[in-house]
């Protein structure tokens, strides 16, 4: 059921979104001349790579810079790269990756190989017993995630302490609760979140309450509070 509602909805949201990927494509190549895609490699179910396919919203050859994280005032983000990121049309483009199978509709984030070779603790490689997908619960929580990261120093090992904890909690806590009723409310909730980051956190913890998700998760997803240094699920200390 799941894999027909992944090809169902990416089928229609590739063929009814087709006008703006074509729009998004011209000005991209336009900007620069040079490709509109980056398609970087990330870890998928079982440990298996996979190119994860997304318009180009930075600079040709950023990712050489070693820096994976990304705040919403770096730098290496073009001008058509801020309107991408801002309508999340960068993620929107994976339903081509949902489509061929190697991601859902729903399901935890793909994240970068090195992480989940070198940093990630065997409790959050669980997050790889399913297909990553384009959201979650961790998306409308943390769609803000470059604004997050907007003054820091040193994004990735800020990312490592403040978000990639909750993430990881979340990722996990929607491995063992899913079900089709939830994948289809997330994806209305995402939706909601580009217009309203506010009415989608407060049905999202209606949401997180009902399923008895621990209470820090509830606490932590109403983004009420500054976000604090943590450790991911299976660490126990701060390195």
């Amino acid at each position: 059921m799941k894999r027909f509602i992944d090809i169902s909805f990416s089928s229609i949201g590739i063929i009814l979104l087709s006008p703006i990927f074509l729009f998004t494509i011209l000005f991209v190549f336009l900007g620069d001349l040079k490709s509109p895609f980056y398609t970087p490699l990330r870890m998928g179910k079982d440990l298996k790579p996979f190119r994860m396919i997304k318009f180009r919203s930075m600079s040709a050859g950023a990712d050489k810079t070693g820096v994976s994280s990304t705040s919403s005032n770096d730098s290496r983000i073009t001008s058509v790269g801020k309107i991408i990121r801002k309508f999340k049309i960068d993620e929107l483009s994976q339903l081509f990756n949902v489509f061929i199978g190697n991601m859902s509709i729903v399901g935890p984030r793909p994240q970068i190989i090195d992480h989940v070779l070198n940093k990630y603790s065997d409790e959050e490689k669980k997050l790889l017993t399913v297909r990553p997908g384009i959201t979650d619960f961790s998306s409308i929580v943390f769609s803000d995630e470059g604004e997050i990261l907007k003054l820091s120093k040193d994004p990735d090992t800020d990312y490592n302490l403040l978000i990639r904890p909750w993430k990881s909690r979340l990722g996990l806590l929607y491995i063992k609760t899913r079900t089709n009723k939830i994948d289809l409310f997330l994806i209305l909730l995402t939706i909601i979140a580009i217009f309203s980051k506010k009415k989608a956190l407060y049905f999202l913890n209606k949401l997180l309450k009902k399923i008895n998700a621990p209470e820090n998760l509830v606490s932590v997803s109403k983004r009420e509070n500054r976000l604090k240094p943590s450790t991911p699920p299976g660490v126990d200390n701060l390195n």
